[in-house]
């Protein structure tokens, strides 16, 4: 075999790459990604992800470089430019990362009867974007835990590979040909505060975490002010950092914050574990509740409202706002505002999630759509009808009220508790509020409406 063809897809680092690796055994390598036409046809290329990207690709191409290569670069349907790029270097085979969605999963298929009817292989390579593969540990009586406990006590007894080197040298066919690199200063309608992408600066980023956040995570990780937790996940999404090598690192450190951080890491491939199974719960109820929601039309002031941070609760819209201006969302946050979406506005969980996906820098079909459904109660969450109370949430989780004057500035200048409770304002204190409004239900309203949607009275 004198040339392999590696089709990058979430998994655009150097190190730790099983794919590359076992493609580095051939005389020449094709590093190739493909601007897939089918992700922007399901309205999956958002702004921000396509910006991160853009700096993910532009770093890969870099580190190539560096290694005497480069970056192949094509765009349209993946199985059609993989098999034009596989017959022009005539490569023998295919290496890429196996992925959980029924998008993914149609896509591996296409490919590999396309290769195999040119009679070329195609392999695909497990925990290159998990840490433990989906199916690779599983009830007796399953093919998938619905339930996170028993799944992390067998996630933990599994044991995981070496983290592999980054190659040393990486020889690319003369003659491809490759696009420009795309930049993120072609993308508009981005978040003022989208953080950078690459692997670069995810193992900056990685190696900041580990020095200073991590030993602390255990006991701060749900204060919002603190803001302290990883904020690896956009790595993660864009394979920029491999789980593999985060859960090695974070054992080695031990410690109550590396377990928590760990268990975060199984969290993660727990919700892929769950997809690759079943790939409709993109999409459909995991476990129905038969909900008779509020119609888009009918809630749509609330939706509205909810989207712009304007609900009147101020830790759900410092959330919100901190979402529009980061393009990411501290987990606790994450959590509240979906409770409120779907059980105080009683709003179909899809709403919310479409919404995240439009803008979260890590928007991530598996985590995201099934931890919607996890908050929602329609998915694997043990108690579907839990509700968050965003004052009391607000109250545990940003005593001091800093998190929600960081991103609420009409609230900047309330003093002590009522920060979270603006209604009680009187007079002139809350004359000075401006614009802030009250809140667009009540909270008890809100309950009861729940209540009985979800009972069908």
């Amino acid at each position: 075999m004198n040339v392999s063809v590696v089709l990058f897809t979430s998994d655009l680092r150097l190190h730790d790459h099983p794919a590359l690796r076992a493609a580095d055994g051939a005389r020449q390598v094709v590093p190739l990604f493909v601007r897939d036409r089918g992700v922007a046809e399901a309205g999956f290329a958002a702004p921000n992800r396509l910006a991160f990207l853009a700096d993910c690709l532009r770093d890969l191409d870099a580190g190539l470089r560096e290694r005497g290569g480069r970056l192949v670069v094509r765009s349209g349907d993946v199985v059609g430019e993989v098999c034009k790029v596989a017959a022009e270097t005539d490569a023998d085979e295919v290496h890429m990362a196996a992925d959980v969605s029924g998008y993914a999963q149609r896509r591996e298929q296409r490919l590999r009867r396309a290769l195999e009817a040119e009679g070329r292989r195609l392999h695909v390579h497990d925990t290159v974007t998990t840490a433990v593969a989906p199916g690779a540990v599983t009830p007796a009586s399953s093919d998938h835990f619905a339930v996170f406990t028993p799944y992390f006590r067998q996630w933990s007894g599994v044991h995981l590979r070496a983290p592999l080197a980054a190659p040393r040298t990486v020889r690319v066919p003369e003659g491809v040909g490759s696009e420009e690199l795309p930049s993120r200063a072609g993308v508009v309608g981005l978040s003022p505060g989208l953080a950078t992408g690459g692997e670069t600066e995810g193992r900056r980023e990685l190696s900041r975490w580990l020095r200073s956040g991590i030993a602390a995570y255990e006991d701060i990780h749900d204060d919002l002010a603190a803001d302290a937790t990883s904020h690896l996940s956009p790595h993660l999404h864009f394979g920029t950092l491999s789980p593999v090598e985060l859960v090695h690192r974070a054992r080695r450190l031990a410690g109550p914050g590396a377990e928590a951080f760990v268990r975060q890491l199984a969290w993660r491939d727990f919700h892929r574990q769950v997809l690759a199974a079943r790939p409709v719960a993109a999409s459909a109820d995991y476990r129905t509740k038969h909900d008779r929601w509020r119609s888009e039309t009918t809630a749509r002031a609330d939706i509205a409202a909810w989207k712009e941070g304007r609900t009147g609760y101020p830790l759900i819209d410092a959330a919100m706002r901190q979402l529009r201006h980061q393009g990411w969302m501290h987990n606790r946050g994450r959590l509240l505002t979906a409770s409120f979406l779907t059980k105080t506005l009683y709003v179909d969980w899809r709403v919310g999630a479409r919404h995240f996906l439009d803008l979260l820098v890590d928007g991530d079909v598996a985590n995201n759509q099934l931890n919607w459904q996890w908050m929602a109660g329609t998915g694997t969450d043990s108690r579907p009808n839990r509700v968050l109370n965003p004052v009391t949430q607000a109250k545990r989780h940003d005593p001091d009220g800093t998190y929600v004057r960081r991103w609420v500035p009409e609230l900047a200048e309330v003093e002590g508790p009522l920060v979270h409770e603006p209604w009680k304002l009187k007079g002139l204190e809350r004359v000075a509020l401006g614009d802030y409004p009250d809140p667009i239900v009540e909270l008890a309203d809100g309950l009861a409406r729940f209540r009985r949607g979800r009972s069908g009275d």
